[in-house]
C-alpha cells in the first residue's frame, strides 16, 4: 500500500468526504448529502481551527479514507495533551485491505508528534466490528459515553 497519501483536507475533497460518511445505515440516517452548504460552512471551521486536522487518505488520486483529529490541552492527567480521533471512514472499495489501520496508526504518530500523551475515540454502541478493530490496535474500551443531542440552529 506504498501509494499512499495522508494528508490535510481540502475543500475539493467534500462530495467524497460526505459520500463516505453517509456510506452507511448510521450515516445514511444523519447525513444530507444533498445539502453541501452544511459541510462547506463546518470545514471552514475546522479549517480555521488549529486544534484540528481533517485528514484524507489518498490513492492514485482518488479519496478512500478520512478521519478528523482534534488536539485538546488538558489540566487533568498532570496537565496531558489528549487527541480524539473521529469520523473515520473508509471508502467501501477498499474496506478489508488495510486502510483503516493506516489511518489509525498515522493519526496516533500525528498524535505523538503533537505532544499528546493520550489518544481516545468514540465509537458509536452498535458498530461492533469497529470496536474488535480497536481493540486489536490496542485501544482499551475503558469509560461509557454519553451524548445529548442539541435541537438544530437551522
Amino acid at each position: 500500500m506504498g501509494d499512499l497519501i495522508i494528508r490535510p483536507a481540502v475543500a475539493e475533497d467534500l462530495p467524497a468526504l460526505v459520500a463516505m460518511l453517509a456510506d452507511d445505515p448510521l450515516g445514511a440516517a444523519r447525513e444530507s448529502p444533498d445539502r453541501p452548504e452544511l459541510y462547506r460552512a463546518a470545514f471552514e471551521r475546522i479549517a480555521a481551527d488549529p486544534n484540528q486536522y481533517l485528514a484524507v487518505a489518498e490513492r492514485g488520486g482518488r479519496v478512500v479514507g478520512t478521519l478528523q483529529l482534534t488536539t485538546i490541552p488538558g489540566l487533568s492527567r498532570r496537565g496531558t495533551v489528549r487527541t480524539v480521533i473521529e469520523a473515520v471512514r473508509v471508502d467501501a472499495s477498499e474496506r478489508g485491505r488495510g486502510l483503516g489501520t493506516e489511518l489509525i496508526e498515522w493519526a496516533v504518530a500525528e498524535s505523538r508528534r503533537r505532544g499528546a500523551g493520550l489518544v481516545q475515540l468514540t465509537s458509536d454502541a452498535g458498530r461492533t466490528d469497529a470496536h474488535r478493530f480497536y481493540r486489536r490496535l490496542g485501544f482499551v474500551d475503558s469509560h461509557v459515553g454519553f451524548k445529548l443531542a442539541l435541537p438544530d440552529a437551522d
